[in-house]
C-alpha cells in the first residue's frame, strides 16, 4: 500500500494551496452568475485540474528528470507538426486532430510545463557562476527558450509565445546573467523595434492599432464602462447590466475582471489583485530562499507567468494594453490553462514536499538533482 512519510509531507506548502483556493471559488461562482451551463463545465475543468494535480503530486519526479529532454522535445515535435497536420480556426493554426477519438490537442499549451521544467534542467545541470551567465551559456539556454516562441509565434499565437519568451528571461535574469548581457539585449530589441513591427500579421497591426487610437475598441469601450460602474463597493447581480445584457464580452474568460468590478467595486478588485500579488510574492520567496535550482526556477517561472497573465489580462481590459487572448490566471473559464496550472502547482509541491525523501528513507542524502 502507498504511504508518504509524515516528515515528508511536513515540507508541502499549505500556503500556496491556501492562496488558491479563493481564487477557484469564487470564479466558478463568478462565471455561473454569468453563464451558469459555463460553470458546469467550468467544474468537470476544476475537478480534472485536481485529479491531474494528485498525479502529477505522486509522481517521483526527480527520480525521473532525465526524461524531461525527450518531453520537451516531443512538444518541439508536435508543434512543428502543427505546421503540417493542424487545422486554423480563426485564421490562426494551433490544434491537432487526434485519429480515431475525436480529440484535439493544442501543444502550445502542452509545451508550457515541459518549457518551464526543461529551463529547470539545463540550469540545475550549469549553474551560473559568479557575476552571472556569460555570453556562451546564456545563448544555449536562450536556444531553448527562443525555438518554442519561434514555432508558436508562427502559428501564429503571439500572445502565448510573448510568454513564454517573458517566462524565459525574468527567470533568467533573476538566476543570473552578467549585466552586459541586459544591456546588449535592451539597445537591441530597440534598434530593431521597428523591423519587428512589420514582420507582425495584420490582425496583430490592427489590436495594436485599437490600443494607440483615441477611441478603444468596442470590446475595450464595455468593459471600461462595467469596471466604472462598479464604483467603490460594486452592484448587486441583477443591476451589473453591462454584464446580464451581454454589453460585455466574454464576461466569464478574458473580461471576467471587468464583471469583478461591475459586481464588487475598487474593494473587490483590489483584493482580487492583492490576492494575486501574494501568490507571485510567495511564489518568489520559495525560489528566492533555496539553493534547490529545481524548486528556484519552477517557482519563479510559475510566478512569472501568473503575474505576466494577470498584469496583461487586467491592463487589457482598461485599454491599457492590446487585447490578446490572455486569461486570468486560474479565474477565467478555461480548461486548458487550469489545468496546465494544476499541473505546474503539482509539480512545485513535489519538488518540494519530496526533496528529501530519501533521508527519510534510510538511503542517505543523496541529492536528486
Amino acid at each position: 500500500m502507498f504511504r508518504i512519510d509524515r516528515r515528508i509531507l511536513a515540507h508541502f506548502d499549505y500556503l500556496t494551496i491556501i492562496l488558491l483556493l479563493p481564487l477557484i471559488f469564487f470564479s466558478h461562482w463568478l462565471i455561473g452568475e454569468v453563464h451558469p451551463v459555463l460553470a458546469q463545465k467550468h467544474f468537470v475543468y476544476v475537478s480534472v485540474g485536481i485529479v491531474v494535480f494528485i498525479f502529477f503530486f505522486l509522481l517521483p519526479l526527480r527520480r525521473f528528470n532525465w526524461l524531461i529532454p525527450f518531453v520537451y522535445w516531443l512538444n518541439i515535435i508536435l508543434l512543428i507538426s502543427v505546421e503540417f497536420f493542424g487545422h486554423s480556426r480563426l485564421g490562426a493554426k494551433r490544434w491537432i486532430d487526434i485519429p480515431f477519438i475525436n480529440f484535439t490537442i493544442q501543444p502550445s499549451e502542452l509545451m508550457k510545463p515541459a518549457f518551464i521544467m526543461m529551463l529547470a534542467y539545463i540550469i540545475s545541470r550549469n549553474p551560473p557562476p559568479v557575476g552571472g551567465y556569460r555570453a556562451i551559456d546564456f545563448l544555449k539556454i536562450s536556444f531553448y527558450i527562443l525555438l518554442p516562441f519561434i514555432l508558436i509565434a508562427k502559428e501564429p499565437d503571439l500572445g502565448t509565445a510573448t510568454v513564454l519568451l517573458l517566462i524565459g528571461i525574468g527567470t533568467l535574469f533573476l538566476v543570473g546573467v552578467h549585466w552586459k548581457i541586459w544591456a546588449s539585449l535592451i539597445v537591441g530589441v530597440l534598434i530593431s523595434a521597428p523591423l519587428l513591427y512589420t514582420q507582425l500579421h495584420t490582425y496583430q497591426k490592427q489590436r495594436i492599432s485599437d490600443f494607440v487610437a483615441e477611441k478603444p475598441s468596442y470590446h475595450v469601450q464595455q468593459s471600461i464602462i462595467a469596471i466604472g460602474s462598479g464604483g467603490v463597493i460594486g452592484k448587486v447581480k441583477e443591476e451589473a447590466t453591462q454584464t446580464q445584457m451581454k454589453f460585455l464580452p466574454i464576461a466569464s474568460s478574458d473580461f471576467i475582471f471587468a464583471y469583478v468590478t461591475e459586481r464588487f467595486g475598487f474593494i473587490g478588485a483590489f483584493l482580487l489583485i492583492t490576492l494575486y500579488a501574494a501568490i507571485i510574492l510567495h511564489l518568489l520567496s520559495l525560489g528566492l530562499n533555496t539553493a534547490d535550482m529545481y524548486i528556484k526556477v519552477v517557482s519563479v517561472s510559475i510566478s512569472f507567468m501568473i503575474f505576466v497573465y494577470m498584469s496583461v489580462n487586467i491592463a487589457m481590459t482598461m485599454g491599457l494594453a492590446p487585447v490578446v487572448g490572455v486569461p486570468l490566471p486560474m479565474f477565467s473559464y478555461g480548461g486548458s490553462s487550469f489545468v496546465n496550472f494544476m499541473i505546474l502547482f503539482a509539480i512545485l509541491q513535489n519538488l518540494i514536499t519530496f526533496r528529501f525523501q530519501e533521508m527519510y528513507s534510510g538511503r542517505g542524502q543523496k541529492s536528486f538533482v
